[in-house]
């Protein structure tokens, strides 16, 4: 297994070698930080590959299922261009709160919009009134029980050759243990075996962070 375990040192080489993108991100970093739930906040190299891949796929309509404190709103948006936008999905005021306060200060307030209320309902109304077929890229990181509904729905939303990010897909090592039937594992690992057998899809499990599942809607 051709692998370079992850340490601390060998992480931090990795991100200082890795383009910056925003000085705005390392404060928005330190002051989720603060909060017990800061570990829902992607990683910086996360970040990164996320926005290379925005710009990699030309990607102009970004849809985000759950935007936390809003890094990884922030590292896709500033690889839109110019009249590109970002929709973003969150049921939390308070984050969204700090998400529009950061992405103000990145420049993206014009490109961006947070969206409150449960997803699965929103992302119904967009396949609605703007239709299939509408978005290019969609990052999923919510509630991993309803994943499945976000990408069944996502898969509409989406253009042919666009791509769907899910992410926490490895879930710390526990979608392997067997001992672990929590109602968040069992989801991911019920998702996980979906996609790998939708024969709509081509998909790439990636050891990004948690685990990031890399998800071409076919032509």
């Amino acid at each position: 297994m051709k692998t370079v375990p992850m340490t601390e040192a060998v992480y931090d080489y990795l991100c200082e070698h890795q383009t910056p993108l925003h000085p705005v991100l390392p404060e928005l970093v330190s002051i989720t930080r603060q909060r017990p739930d800061a570990g829902m906040q992607i990683a910086a190299d996360q970040g990164v590959f996320m926005n290379q891949l925005v710009r990699l796929i030309g990607a102009r309509r970004i849809l985000e299922v759950g935007c936390f404190t809003g890094y990884s709103t922030i590292c896709m948006g500033l690889g839109l261009p110019e009249g590109g936008e970002i929709i973003s999905c969150d049921i939390n005021p308070e984050t969204a709160a700090v998400a529009r306060q950061y992405l103000k200060a990145a420049g993206l307030e014009k490109k961006s919009q947070i969206i409150l209320g449960p997803a699965v309902d929103t992302m119904q109304k967009l396949l609605t009134h703007r239709g299939k077929n509408t978005f290019d890229l969609i990052f999923i990181d919510a509630d991993k029980e309803n994943y499945g509904s976000y990408y069944e729905i996502g898969l509409e939303l989406l253009r042919a050759n666009g791509v769907i990010l899910a992410d926490n897909v490895l879930w710390s090592g526990r979608v392997v243990d067997a001992a672990d039937t929590s109602a968040a594992t069992e989801a991911l690992r019920r998702f996980n075996a979906v996609v790998r057998k939708d024969s709509r899809v081509e998909a790439s499990m990636l050891s990004i962070a948690d685990g990031l599942y890399m998800i071409r809607k076919k032509g």
